[in-house]
C-alpha cells in the first residue's frame, strides 16, 4: 500500500500527540480531618508573616532582613536560577534548530592517497587522447581553494514523547528547586525567632539575677550589721555571702549566652560577629504569644509545607523520567536540510551554479543493546517508587510535627500558669519571711532560704515563658508559615 502524501504529515501528527510512560497524578495524601491538639475545628491558619502574632517590632524586622540577607537563602535563590537554566537548556529540543555558516580555505591533498590516485588517473586518460601524459594533477589544481555559505536545519520528530517527557521532568525539577528555596526562607524564619527568644529569655535571667545579687548584698550587709550587734551570727554572714557569690558566679555565663545569641542572630543576617550587640543588647521583654494558637485545618499543609510540595514535585520529575527511559525503546526519527553556496573563488558564489541542497530523514531503529534500554525503565520506576514513598513520608512527617507542636503548646500553656502561681506564692513566701525575721520569730537562714526559692521560681517564669514562645515558632514553622503560597485556584 502506498500513503498518499498528504497523509504522512497527519499520521506523524497523530503519533506526536502520544508520549511514552506513565502519565503523572497527584498522589493522594492521607491526612485527619481535624487536628487533635487544636482547641477547635475551626482554628484560624497560621499567616504567612506569622512572627507579627507575637507583636515584637525588632523581631519582625530581624526576619524582614534576614529573609533579603541570609547566604542560604541567596544560595538557594541561585539554584533556583541554576534548574531555570536547565529547564530551558531542555525546552528547545523540542522545535527545530536552524544555523548558518560561512567559510574559506586553501587545501592540498596528498599524492599518495587513494582520491588523489583517482583524479591521477582520470587525467592521464583524458591527457592520453591527445597524445600526451598527464601528472597526478593534471585537470584538478592541486592545491586549491574552496569558499562556502549555507544554512543547516535539524529537527527530531517527537513521535514516543521522549523530548516532551524530557521537558516535563525538566519544568517539575525547577520546580521542586523552588520549592527548596521556600523551605530556606521557612527554616530562617523560624531561626531568627527561635534565636531571638533564647536571647531575650537569658536577658530575663540576667535581670533577674542582678536583682537577686543586689537584695543578696543588702541581707550580706545586714547580716554584718546584726552580727556585729550581737544579735547575729558568722554562720548568718557566711550563708549570706555564700548566696552572693554564687548569684555573682552566673553573670559570666549569662553574657557568654547574650553574645552567642546576638552573634548567631549577626550570621543569621550575614552581618560580622557582635554587629546587633548596640541593637539587642538592651533588655527587652521575652515575646508574649498570641492568645489564640494558628493552626488551621490539615489540608492546608499540602498547600503551605514546602518541603511536602517538593517531595511532590520530585515524584512528578521521576515519573516523566519513565518516559523518557520508556522512549529509548523507540524509533526515532530526525529531519536534516542544508543549502547554501560553493566555489572555489569567492567571486563564483554569487553565480546560480554554485548553489547546493541536500534534505533527508534519518530514522534510528534499536535492535540490539543487551537488555539496556529496559534496565534503565526498571531503574526510573523503582526511583519513582521511591519518590513516591518519599511524599507519603513528608506528609506523614508533617503532620506527625503539628500535633507534636500543638500539644507543646497546650501543655506549655498549662505549665505557664503553674508557674506564675508558684512565683507568686513564692513572692508572698518571702514577704512573710521578711516579716517574722523582723518580728525575732524566725532565724535569718529562713529568710534567705525563702530569697532564693523566690529567685528560681522567677527563673522559671521567664524560661517558661521562653519555653512557651520557641512553641509557638515551632508550631508555625510546622504549619510551612514563613513564605506565600500561591492563591488558590478558583472552584
Amino acid at each position: 500500500m502506498r500513503l498518499h502524501p498528504i497523509l504522512l504529515p497527519v499520521a506523524l501528527a497523530s503519533l506526536a500527540g502520544c508520549a511514552a510512560g506513565p502519565d503523572y497524578k497527584v498522589p493522594k495524601a492521607e491526612l485527619p480531618a481535624r487536628w487533635e491538639g487544636a482547641a477547635a475545628a475551626d482554628a484560624p491558619q497560621a499567616p504567612d508573616t506569622w512572627w507579627t502574632l507575637f507583636g515584637d517590632p525588632e523581631l519582625s524586622s530581624l526576619v524582614g532582613r534576614a529573609a533579603g540577607a541570609n547566604l542560604d537563602v541567596r544560595q538557594a535563590v541561585l539554584r533556583v536560577a541554576e534548574a531555570r537554566a536547565e529547564r530551558d537548556l531542555a525546552t528547545p529540543a523540542r522545535w527545530p534548530t536552524l544555523s548558518a555558516s560561512a567559510g574559506a580555505e586553501r587545501q592540498r591533498i596528498s599524492e599518495k592517497t587513494a582520491p588523489a590516485s583517482l583524479l591521477a588517473s582520470e587525467a592521464s586518460g583524458r591527457a592520453a587522447g591527445v597524445g600526451g601524459t598527464a601528472g597526478p594533477a593534471a585537470g584538478f589544481p592541486n592545491p586549491f581553494n574552496q569558499a562556502q555559505y549555507g544554512f543547516d536545519a535539524t529537527w527530531e520528530i517527537d513521535l514516543f514523547g521522549r523530548v516532551r517527557r524530557s521537558v516535563e521532568a525538566a519544568d517539575a525539577q525547577a520546580r521542586a528547586t523552588e520549592e527548596e528555596s521556600h523551605a530556606a526562607l521557612v527554616t530562617l524564619a523560624g531561626e531568627v525567632a527561635r534565636t531571638y527568644v533564647d536571647l531575650r529569655m537569658t536577658q530575663a535571667r540576667r535581670a533577674i539575677t542582678l536583682q537577686a545579687i543586689g537584695t543578696l548584698g543588702a541581707r550580706l550587709e545586714l547580716a554584718r550589721e546584726s552580727r556585729a550587734s550581737g544579735y547575729g551570727t558568722d554562720a548568718d554572714v557566711a550563708q549570706a555571702g555564700a548566696l552572693e557569690a554564687a548569684a555573682r558566679a552566673q553573670i559570666p555565663d549569662l553574657d557568654r549566652a547574650v553574645a552567642l545569641d546576638i552573634n548567631r542572630l549577626s550570621l543569621l543576617l550575614a552581618l560580622e560577629p557582635g554587629a546587633l550587640r548596640g541593637e539587642l543588647g538592651g533588655e527587652r521583654p521575652i515575646p508574649p504569644v498570641p492568645p489564640e494558637l494558628p493552626a488551621g485545618i490539615p489540608s492546608d499543609l499540602l498547600r503551605r509545607r514546602p518541603d511536602i510540595r517538593l517531595a511532590e514535585e520530585r515524584l512528578h520529575a521521576a515519573t516523566a523520567r519513565i518516559g523518557v527511559a520508556t522512549a529509548d525503546l523507540y524509533p526515532r526519527l530526525t529531519l536534516t536540510a542544508g543549502a547554501g553556496y560553493q566555489a572555489e573563488r569567492g567571486a563564483d558564489l554569487a553565480d546560480w551554479a554554485a548553489r547546493y541542497a541536500s534534505v533527508g530523514p534519518a530514522l534510528e531503529l534499536p535492535i540490539f543493546d543487551s537488555g539496556r534500554r529496559r534496565a534503565n525503565i526498571r531503574l526510573e520506576d523503582a526511583r519513582a517508587r521511591g519518590a513516591a514513598v518519599a511524599y507519603a513520608q513528608a506528609v506523614l512527617g508533617a503532620v506527625h510535627e503539628v500535633e507534636n507542636a500543638l500539644a507543646a503548646c497546650r501543655e506549655g500553656r498549662l505549665r505557664q500558669a503553674a508557674l506564675s502561681e508558684a512565683a507568686a506564692a513564692d513572692r508572698d513566701a518571702l514577704g512573710v519571711a521578711g516579716q517574722r525575721y523582723a518580728a525575732g520569730l524566725t532565724a535569718y537562714g529562713d529568710i534567705l532560704a525563702a530569697e532564693r526559692v523566690s529567685q528560681e521560681a522567677d527563673l522559671a517564669l521567664a524560661q517558661g515563658a521562653a519555653a512557651l514562645s520557641t512553641d509557638v515558632v515551632m508550631l508555625c514553622k510546622a504549619l510551612g508559615g514563613g513564605w506565600s503560597p500561591p492563591p488558590r485556584p478558583s472552584p
